[in-house]
């Protein structure tokens, strides 16, 4: 798992320290990823949304690709397509992806990059594995967000940011047990590189074998823990409960949120890898079509109308790139 990480842990930033008095977040539910195909087929899990979470304000989905190992021809990805009125975040820790849009943008992402676009007023795009990837096959383990925009962002201009691994602002324990890497948002003093529009904190963090993550989280934020490899146990003790690979902790209100790593993990995964998400809930109506997500079916209707009429743009010749 190439994600940015350190040779000595201990040369980070520590975290901050819930203050006394704070009260850890108990675990509400723990849901299991559904198994669903996207793009050209590819298998995805997707923790939300579910029957059982179909509203994650201030998030709209969230979906889990591999790990996998794709034979030579088997990679796939998810040809031009259109989004209106939130952003997607790919974060990409095995393998790569191609981006290009109507804006022009494009690029690479790749070995714990994140590519973060701003859909807006709209934009389409295309997600597809590089030749050589397809052409050899290979890992690719990655995920994607969706994050809602309020009303009085949904017209706002597409825009592309890519987030090198480099640029993640990073910290660990007192005794170097876990490594959080924050990509948007604040945690304590970190600050993740993201802009967002939406005020939410957006991390990935390791905990190695015995290891506990007890982290300040934002009050008035929601708060999630989805694993994405190995196995532990989320919320303080007592209140707390079992995640393992492909599910999804969500956690109650309260001012910090504890984490902890059993001590005995898989060879093939010796850590406990997980996201950390959550943030401000909008607290505004939500009309979902496929891939446009606004506040009435009129809005819907105009965005399946714009796009048909051609007026979210067309993506470039690739020898414009």
């Amino acid at each position: 798992m190439p994600a940015i990480t350190v040779d000595n842990v201990l040369s980070l930033p520590r975290l901050e320290h819930p203050a006394p008095g704070s009260q850890p977040r108990p675990v509400q539910q723990v849901l299991t990823a559904l198994t669903t195909f996207e793009g050209e087929g590819f298998q995805v899990r997707r923790a939300f949304p579910s029957p059982s979470l179909r509203g994650a304000d201030p998030f709209i989905l969230l979906d889990h690709l591999g790990a996998v190992e794709y034979a030579p021809g088997e990679a796939k990805g998810a040809p031009d397509h259109p989004h209106r009125g939130f952003e997607t975040v790919t974060y990409i820790i095995d393998g790569a992806i191609e981006h290009r849009d109507s804006t022009g943008g494009g690029g690479t992402i790749t070995d714990g990059a994140t590519q973060w676009m701003t859909a807006g007023a709209g934009i389409v795009h295309s997600e597809m594995p590089p030749e050589y990837l397809v052409r050899a096959g290979g890992l690719f383990h990655g995920v994607q967000l969706w994050v809602n925009l309020p009303r009085a962002e949904k017209w706002a201009p597409p825009r592309y940011q890519d987030l090198e691994s480099t640029e993640l602002s990073l910290a660990t324990t007192d005794d170097g047990g876990a490594l959080v890497r924050v990509i948007a948002g604040h945690l304590g003093a970190l600050a993740g590189p993201g802009s967002t529009y939406t005020p939410i904190v957006y991390a990935h963090a390791t905990l190695q074998p015995g290891a506990e993550l007890s982290i300040p989280w934002p009050h008035d934020f929601t708060a999630m823990a989805y694993s994405l490899a190995g196995h532990g146990r989320a919320g303080p003790s007592g209140k707390d409960a079992v995640i393992t690979e492909g599910r999804l902790a969500v956690f109650g209100s309260g001012d910090h949120v504890v984490l902890r790593a059993g001590d005995r993990q898989a060879t093939a995964t010796p850590t406990l890898e997980l996201l950390l998400l959550g943030g401000r809930p909008i607290h505004e109506p939500v009309v979902q079509y496929g891939p446009f997500v606004m506040n009435s079916r009129d809005e819907i209707v105009q965005a399946i109308e714009d796009y048909q009429a051609g007026r979210m743009g067309v993506i470039p010749p690739r020898s414009a790139f």
